[in-house]
């Protein structure tokens, strides 16, 4: 089967490698929808800080947001599986420790995460093979496009929860690449009033074509009182930003990533009374942003610019889109074309 393989910094080949086989408890799956994410791109670089940390390394298959179909299963796995549509958990968890045990497989110390962590093949190829405890079907509700986005998906809606949003209680996102617009288009779906903060005329203007209006530029932004703030940047100034501006009493929710340490100053958070909540991973909120794109709550397919194939990732983590690429955030690939 054909397969993405970065091997090196700014360095892929798309490669005939090895079909998966389901090993006990596994199921393989026909891939048919990808997504490229800003971690994919940091391995693309050799910026990801796993690779400096030992947890991944050269040559590596990308891919963590995926949908497909059932293929095969392996042994003492339920075949009524074969045929189904399905996405899954990207985190992969040893499943005896007192993390895992606890719910909290996610921060599992001896985790894989596909595509990312611990050498699990990605699904950037026409098959991944993938623990059957990892998956969650499909409803014929959410299509190929949104399949793909489940993942980011439970990231941001996980961020919406940290924030503990009640109806009419204003949020401000700050960053409106693809997690910043699920966070705003979930926190909307709640009922809360959204504002969204970025830097590119261009991100901006996508926004408020997903029909927000309180859409602000770093000096733009308006003196209200901010029930949360959501940082889902990766500008290192933003964290201590987020803490000066929220309200005392409120909830500051960190799921972006700056790629150099940022500084906040503890003595605020005591001092404003406010409540700081980190998220990595979408794993406990997968089921719920399922639910939320089937019942149309949601829609999360807009935000996909481009659809391309294996031959043309390299290009895209390049950041090379294609002429008749549209104005969202984010790029998918048919690994099937």
């Amino acid at each position: 089967m054909r397969a993405f393989v970065v091997t090196g910094a700014h360095r892929s080949t798309v490669e005939e490698v090895e079909p998966p086989k389901a090993g006990p408890g596994q199921v393989v799956v026909d891939v048919s929808r990808v997504g490229i994410c800003g971690t994919d791109v940091e391995f693309f670089t050799g910026e990801m800080a796993y690779l400096h940390q030992g947890h991944a390394r050269y040559p590596m298959r990308l891919g963590h947001e995926w949908c497909g179909t059932v293929a095969s299963v392996g042994r003492d796995v339920d075949p009524a599986w074969i045929g189904r549509r399905v996405t899954g958990d990207t985190m992969l968890g040893c499943g005896h420790c007192r993390r895992c045990l606890g719910g909290r497989a996610h921060v599992c110390a001896d985790r894989s995460e596909i595509g990312i962590r611990g050498g699990f093949a990605g699904a950037l190829a026409e098959q991944l093979a993938v623990p059957v405890t990892a998956l969650h079907p499909l409803p014929d509700e959410v299509d190929e496009t949104a399949g793909a986005l489940v993942e980011p998906g439970g990231n941001a809606l996980r961020a919406v929860q940290g924030a503990a949003l009640e109806p009419g209680e204003r949020v401000l996102v700050l960053g409106p690449g693809t997690i910043g617009l699920l966070v705003a288009e979930f926190a909307r779906a709640e009922g809360a009033e959204v504002h969204v903060v970025g830097k590119s005329a261009r991100s901006l203007e996508f926004a408020r074509s997903r029909g927000f209006t309180g859409v602000w530029t770093g000096d733009q932004i308006p003196d209200l009182p901010w029930d949360a703030v959501i940082d889902a940047a990766n500008d290192p100034a933003l964290p201590a930003l987020a803490l000066d501006l929220v309200e005392p009493g409120g909830r500051v929710v960190y799921i972006g990533l700056a790629g150099t340490p940022s500084l906040v100053d503890t003595r605020t958070f005591a001092l404003k009374d406010v409540t700081a909540v980190g998220i990595l991973g979408g794993s406990a909120g997968l089921a719920g942003t399922i639910a939320r794109y089937a019942s149309g709550s949601v829609d999360p397919r807009p935000l996909v610019a481009a659809t391309i194939g294996l031959t043309q990732v390299g290009a895209a983590l390049a950041g090379r889109l294609p002429e008749n690429a549209g104005p969202g955030p984010k790029v998918h690939v048919d690994p099937r074309r």
